[in-house]
């Protein structure tokens, strides 16, 4: 089972998650074996860090469990090239951000144009903190100074129409029903994940063919927390 997965290192983590088929692919292990759940943790919990488990990050917002960013970078993998334009909705701590640019910007030097990242996240004190983990660490913040990171405080039911079209978006938090703004930020040939339902929530892969056909699927039932939704906050 995914909690299994746990180890006493991020390289153990990682070791176990690839040794239970929940990581697969050498891209998806490299890139999260380059980032270290640790740094982007609070540092109240930095000792659970390698736990096969979500953890808070302040405001009943969690960093997700291990198994679930390696779910969902193995469903993205294909879209997370260089040269192509991935979203993180609800960036929070900042470390799937870290994680795609692993994947999409390996070399800071020599980054295929077009390549961009986009972190957004609601909560104040939340972006915050992610964007302060990602300028914490050189690669990350160099990526930010070229603008090839860019953290974003906004509104991740609206998305971020102005860094798109995206072939790949990634929602850390669970919507109550799917995100129509965030389907129109899908470049042709891309890909969304995102979980979707209240009590019952369901992790859904929303692909728009490379004619702009829309098809959508559920994977597997999961447990997020609620992406923020501004207009119930009023």
């Amino acid at each position: 089972m995914a909690w299994r997965c746990s180890g006493q290192s991020n390289a153990e983590l990682i070791a176990n998650l690839f040794k239970s088929n929940i990581i697969s692919s050498n891209s998806v292990s490299r890139a999260m074996s380059r980032t270290d759940r640790a740094l982007f943790c609070r540092s109240d919990h930095r000792d659970y860090a390698y736990l096969d488990q979500p953890l808070p990050i302040g405001n009943d917002v969690t960093i997700s469990a291990p198994h679930m960013h390696a779910y969902c970078l193995e469903l993205l993998e294909d879209h997370l090239k260089p040269g192509n334009r991935a979203m993180d909705v609800g960036s929070g701590s900042g470390y799937l951000v870290a994680t795609m640019a692993e994947m999409m910007a390996p070399q800071v030097e020599h980054v295929v144009e077009g390549t961009k990242i986009v972190g957004i996240e609601y909560l104040q004190s939340i972006y915050l903190f992610g964007k302060e983990n990602i300028e914490k660490y050189q690669k990350t913040k160099d990526l930010m100074n070229q603008g090839i990171i860019e953290m974003i405080k906004g509104d991740g039911w609206k998305g971020y129409a102005q860094g798109g079209p995206y072939h790949a978006i990634h929602v850390g938090a669970a919507a109550s029903t799917l995100p129509h703004a965030l389907v129109e930020q899908l470049a042709n040939g891309g890909r969304l994940i995102i979980p979707v339902g209240d009590i019952d929530q369901h992790l859904m892969v929303i692909d728009k063919d490379i004619n702009g056909k829309v098809t959508q699927k559920k994977v597997m039932g999961v447990r997020y927390v609620p992406l923020v939704n501004p207009t119930n906050c009023k």
